[in-house]
């Protein structure tokens, strides 16, 4: 057993500095129908292990790719015969189909590239043919090193398995040895009856869990709006948010986040301004007035008149103005309020929102854009600077918006970007309200 897996082991090694234009010589391969035979069986080992690389070590083994491997050995063994025969020595041919054979796992390992370099290249089939030149070259030495260069016999050989490359690139069906699991199913969209109805549900059920406060414990209250359900940033960033508070601010329990998302319909309620009201005015009959306090978090694209955006297809939502937000929070009783709104020209929200017992806080100024709303990213720059961030360092709403401030202008400068310059309105009564707070054991 040792010997054959010498044997193996002197295969590979030969075949690598074939593949790598290294000097290497006939008697380096080990020949003989064993040695052959585990190297066919290494190969395909290599052949599945790199597929289910290249699928991210998701899904599974197809069985029905076996066939195509088997398939490809005769046409290895013919062309092997073919050489043999052009060069008039019978008795190399598995010499030659060792030789042609032995340099596969290192394609297989270049081949890990090929969507890599595809990206990087206007033309994404090049870096295919690269690899096709290559093994090309490859198999064509194979026959050199085997055989010689004695001519016509080497053109022979170099025509036998360009027509081997041919056949198996060209006319072998392209199948994958490694399944990737099947595609989840779009998620519901909320036209589909069953979805329509479970938000009202959905609704019902995050107002009643809302949990009263305990008379003489100052308390924090939690209230997320991301209306906008054109790009998943937004859901992204008040899921993480809401977990936050939940966990480092001891919200749990006293919590609701609205959020328009196609992905997210049977998870959060819709965020539409007559949910925002009912959330509101429920948060209002649990908090003890004089005691607790609401943290109103809102995300979302923002328009110079100082909106909010509100998308949800196929309804068509009311946007968010800062005049009406006030109206709510008036009509709603709620004395203590903490308002962060990550917009562009979000700072239109201080002037209506702002009073003694408020701090108002926004990702711009009332004529400046904010960044970060890019498809993909699970946090806009302010969202991300202020709570992944700052609050990972301190528990201060107003200190956090320092660090948050300086980190932005940090981020836009270094991208050269117009400074969004983010905005504090602190009244003072909260702002002395919130340092005791954040001084007490309790809340640690």
């Amino acid at each position: 057993m040792k010997l054959y897996v010498l044997s193996l082991y002197r295969n590979l090694l030969a075949g690598a500095r074939l593949a790598l234009f290294m000097r290497v010589r006939a008697f380096d391969y080990r020949v003989s129908p064993l040695d052959y035979t585990c190297l066919l069986a290494f190969n395909f080992a290599m052949w599945v292990g790199a597929a289910a690389l290249r699928a991210g070590l998701q899904g599974e083994f197809d069985s029905a790719a076996l066939p195509i491997y088997l398939a490809s050995v005769p046409v290895v063994l013919g062309t092997a015969m073919l050489v043999a025969l052009a060069f008039g020595a019978r008795e190399k041919l598995l010499l030659v189909a060792t030789a042609l054979t032995a340099s596969d796992p290192v394609f297989e390992v270049g081949a890990l590239a090929v969507p890599w370099l595809a990206g990087l290249s206007d033309f994404p089939r090049a870096a295919i043919l690269i690899l096709l030149a290559w093994m090309w070259l490859i198999s064509v030495r194979a026959v050199i090193v085997c055989m010689g260069t004695q001519r016509p016999h080497v053109l022979k050989g170099a025509l036998a398995v360009t027509a081997m490359l041919a056949i198996t690139f060209f006319l072998f069906p392209r199948t994958d040895v490694w399944q990737l699991p099947p595609e989840e199913e779009e998620p519901a969209a909320l036209a589909d009856e069953r979805v329509f109805h479970l938000q009202g549900q959905l609704i019902e059920r995050a107002l009643a869990g809302i949990a009263r406060g305990r008379e003489g414990v100052p308390e924090l209250y939690f209230v997320g709006f991301a209306p906008d359900a054109s790009q998943d940033v937004f859901v992204n960033e008040m899921r993480y948010v809401r977990r936050l508070f939940d966990e480092r601010f001891g919200t749990a329990g006293r919590s609701i986040a609205l959020v328009n998302s196609q992905d997210a319909l049977e998870e959060f309620p819709i965020a539409s301004v007559t949910n925002l009201a009912r959330a509101l005015g429920r948060a209002a009959q649990a908090m003890n007035a004089d005691e607790d306090t609401l943290f109103l978090f809102l995300s979302a694209h923002g328009y110079p008149d100082h909106r909010l955006s509100a998308v949800q297809p196929p309804l068509e939502l009311a946007p968010l103005t800062p005049t009406a937000l006030a109206r709510m929070l008036h009509e709603a009783g709620i004395k203590w309020r903490v308002i962060v709104v990550s917009a562009c020209y979000s700072g239109g929200f201080i002037e209506p929102l702002r009073d003694d017992n408020t701090i108002v806080i926004t990702a711009s100024s009332a004529e400046r854009t904010s960044f970060g709303c890019e498809p993909g990213r699970d946090f806009t720059y302010f969202g991300q600077a202020y709570f992944r961030d700052a609050l990972a360092n301190t528990r201060s709403f107003t200190q956090a918006f320092e660090l948050a401030k300086a980190e932005v202008a940090r981020q836009e400068a270094t991208e050269a970007l117009e400074a969004s310059q983010p905005q504090m309105w602190v009244g003072p009564a909260m702002a002395e309200r919130l340092k005791k707070a954040a001084d007490s054991p309790e809340k640690e």
